[in-house]
């Protein structure tokens, strides 16, 4: 028997990258799964490669009514929800630093990023909670951990997931639904490059992320490139029962950034040698 038999889940911002690596994932443990997305070519295409299990909503998880639509046409396309990801999410525009920014995309960045896990969370718990509970899955970042320079509004719409969940998941707890976060870092997806390097010439952005790519895995503890499926085995885990006692916490999936940067090779040797310590035994 299959993780997700007889659930029916619905993945936001699923038309590719994350959200279209856990709508693969759920499919594959045997749930049926509603992608949405606000790119209608991108969603139906997905649909059409994954089968009769999946469907499209065209969703922009900024308008509230529009998510309210997003549940209602998922219980009537497959007879119920169990597992809501919120995984849709944007990056904003990015600048040198707090004082060249003018907060010009703030509410767009809100609304989709903060607003839209809100009002999903709010509607998937309505109907989870009069047929049995369910899991909501929440996608923060470790950005909303560990927020570096520029991005305020990405900082703080990520941050703000992950007290949201936290206290959705006091409130629906009786009703016995789950509410979690993952929070992912350096997950091989289009929205680092669309942030770091969408100001520079596309014969150069290539170069440019793989310098980018290869800073960011000096600084993990686990030095590789993160990907979908790490984000989607996460998912799967939260989605399903083995994690059943499991709810209001916060998953990174981060290659181990947030622990700390590790010391390498040769790194590692002349630290210890200036400080006269030894290497443990």
């Amino acid at each position: 028997m299959s993780e997700l038999d007889d659930k029916v889940a619905i993945v936001t911002g699923a038309a590719s990258g994350i959200g279209l690596g856990i709508a693969e994932r759920f499919l594959a443990e045997g749930a049926r799964v509603v992608l949405a997305d606000v790119n209608p070519d991108h969603g139906a295409e997905a649909v059409r490669d994954l089968g009769a299990d999946a469907a499209f909503k065209h969703t922009d998880v900024a308008q509230p009514e529009q998510v309210v639509d997003l549940v209602a046409f998922t219980i009537e396309t497959f007879g119920g929800l169990q597992v809501m990801v919120n995984n849709a999410g944007i990056s904003g525009v990015r600048n040198r630093s707090l004082l060249d920014d003018d907060f010009a995309d703030f509410h767009q960045v809100m609304g989709v990023n903060l607003l839209g896990v809100m009002v999903g969370t709010r509607e998937a718990a309505r109907h989870m909670a009069d047929s049995g509970g369910g899991s909501i899955i929440n996608v923060s970042s470790v950005g909303g951990i560990q927020p570096g320079p520029s991005l305020a509004a990405y900082h703080a719409s990520k941050a703000s997931i992950l007290v949201f969940s936290r206290a959705a998941a006091v409130d629906v707890g009786q009703y016995g639904i789950r509410v979690n976060c993952i929070a992912p870092g350096n997950i091989e997806t289009p929205i680092l490059e669309q942030t770091m390097a969408a100001h520079l010439p596309e014969e150069e952005r290539a170069e440019a992320m793989t310098r980018i790519r290869a800073f960011i895995i000096g600084r993990q503890p686990l030095p590789r490139q993160g990907t979908t499926t790490d984000l989607a085995e996460a998912a799967l885990w939260l989605a399903g029962d083995r994690s059943s006692f499991v709810t209001g916490t916060v998953l990174p999936v981060d290659g181990g950034l947030l622990a700390g940067t590790p010391m390498r090779g040769q790194g590692v040797d002349a630290a210890l040698d200036t400080s006269g310590a030894s290497p443990p035994d």
